[in-house]
């Protein structure tokens, strides 16, 4: 599934080619998405020009006079840009046509995507008014996590997971963090001290900017915007390592389920 560092990745390789471009055409190819795309997007879009595109936690969020564009890859989508008019694919479910001939089309083989209509005020919108702080925000502290944790029994894993907390830290970088800072993915939340926390919130910033930068975790069905896959994997330290050696101390690493996702960790260096 695309994660924070997947969608940064493909605003990043979209907005070059669509910012302050005038939308000609708006098309629906298969509405059933994980909710129906609205069916007076044409009427809402085609002549706007895109004035800016920003990304808040997973959401794509693309911003019009008329109002803001929300779009989710869900677990398999990826947003390409390509020529307007290019052969179309089983997939391609959903594509926003510009004057200049490049259009982005939203390919989503599993149909878990989002196209949605937030209008003027997007921040009230249910998806995203109840979201955390940005990971890579300042206001993502050990100081505010310490606060947060306060009392908490659910496991440090599921905490960091958890979009009203903290947002966008999903599983792939959740297990990596861990692992990098040596803390159990079990361990209860309340239970782990502001020094610890202080080191958590730094090591979430790095793994998410090297994520980043390196252009997004490399899965099966995850490609960016110019249809290159992202080169993070080779440097996953415990994500999908399950039975292979420790980095650190050479011990098999451990696989559990929490919450219906996999963990991966180190019983021996993680505490």
């Amino acid at each position: 599934m695309p994660e924070l560092p997947e969608v940064e990745t493909t605003l990043r390789g979209i907005t070059p080619h669509i910012k302050n471009q005038r939308v000609t055409q708006v098309i629906i190819r298969h509405p059933k998405l994980r909710w129906p795309i609205p069916t007076e997007l044409p009427q809402l879009l085609e002549q706007q020009n895109l004035n800016s595109l920003s990304r808040r936690a997973k959401y794509l969020l693309l911003h019009f006079d008329s109002g803001t564009l929300l779009i989710h890859l869900g677990m398999s989508g990826s947003l390409r840009v390509i020529e307007t008019g290019s052969a179309v694919a089983k997939h391609d479910h959903f594509e926003l046509a510009f004057a200049h001939n490049k259009s982005i089309r939203l390919t989503d083989p599993r149909r878990f995507g989002a196209v949605l209509w937030l209008g003027k005020s997007p921040e009230q919108h249910p998806l995203l008014s109840k979201l955390g702080p940005e990971p890579l925000s300042d206001e993502l502290t050990g100081d505010y996590l310490y606060q947060k944790s306060k009392d908490k029994k659910v496991s440090i894993k599921q905490f960091l997971m958890n979009q009203e907390i903290v947002t966008g830290v999903g599983n792939i970088y959740c297990t990596e963090v861990l692992y990098h800072v040596g803390i159990s993915p079990i361990r209860a939340a309340g239970n782990i001290s502001l020094k610890r926390y202080q080191l958590l919130s730094s090591q979430i910033k790095q793994t998410l900017s090297l994520a980043i930068e390196q252009g997004g975790t490399t899965l099966r069905d995850f490609v960016g915007s110019d249809g290159k896959p992202g080169y993070f994997k080779q440097e996953l330290s415990a994500y999908g390592r399950a039975g292979l050696p420790c980095e650190n101390c050479q011990q098999r690493l451990s696989e559990i389920k929490q919450a219906q996702r996999t963990t991966v960790y180190c019983k021996h260096c993680q505490t």
